[in-house]
């Protein structure tokens, strides 16, 4: 029996693999089928739940879940015509921040942020809230804090450093409440 076109299989699967993720502690972020010929490359993309006291998937628990979810794909291996490539991993630095736990996550990282009308800029990220942000702009003299609501964002990255942040922009945040994100409360 052919494999249905992975568009089709990606929804199916997630369904199957809904349930091993949530017994592991985590949830999926995104599942991908990718096909070659007959050979197929499944990608599970997990994360911490937004309730989670850990902030990160470890490399045990990404073996371990790894080894369960094949295990849940064999016994559902009618799903997937011919062989497969299952990849279970977390999102990495380059994964958009689309949730407010994405945002608290970045915590005094340096985002590169395009705004709705088209404007990228690079901010300092403080406190985030439910639908807001706490933010100074990146490398402006004097840093003040704003808040910039998640629905102005078209798409928001973490851009790589190797310095610590400068002192002037963790300080503006400090002032703003920035140095406490797990203060959810606050917009």
């Amino acid at each position: 029996m052919p494999s249905p076109a992975p568009d089709q299989l990606t929804g199916t699967l997630r369904g199957v693999l809904e349930p091993v993720v949530a017994d592991a502690g985590f949830e999926i972020e995104d599942v991908e089928v990718r096909a070659a010929g007959r050979k197929h490359t499944v990608k599970v993309v997990v994360d911490v739940p937004e309730d989670a006291e850990e902030t990160a998937v470890g490399l045990d628990a990404i073996a371990r879940l790894s080894r369960s979810a094949a295990a849940e794909l064999d016994r559902h291996e009618h799903l997937i015509a011919g062989s497969y490539t299952l990849e279970v991993t977390s999102p990495g630095i380059d994964r958009p921040l689309t949730r407010p736990l994405h945002w608290r996550r970045a915590h005094l990282r340096l985002v590169r942020v395009t705004l709705a009308g088209g404007e990228t800029i690079e901010v300092r990220v403080g406190r985030a809230g439910p639908e807001s942000v706490t933010v100074v702009e990146a490398g402006a003299k004097k840093p003040h804090p704003r808040e910039l609501r998640y629905a102005d964002v078209t798409r928001a990255v973490v851009q790589v450093e190797f310095k610590a942040p400068p002192k002037a922009e963790v300080e503006a945040l400090d002032g703003a409440g920035g140095a406490d994100p797990g203060n959810e409360e606050q917009a």
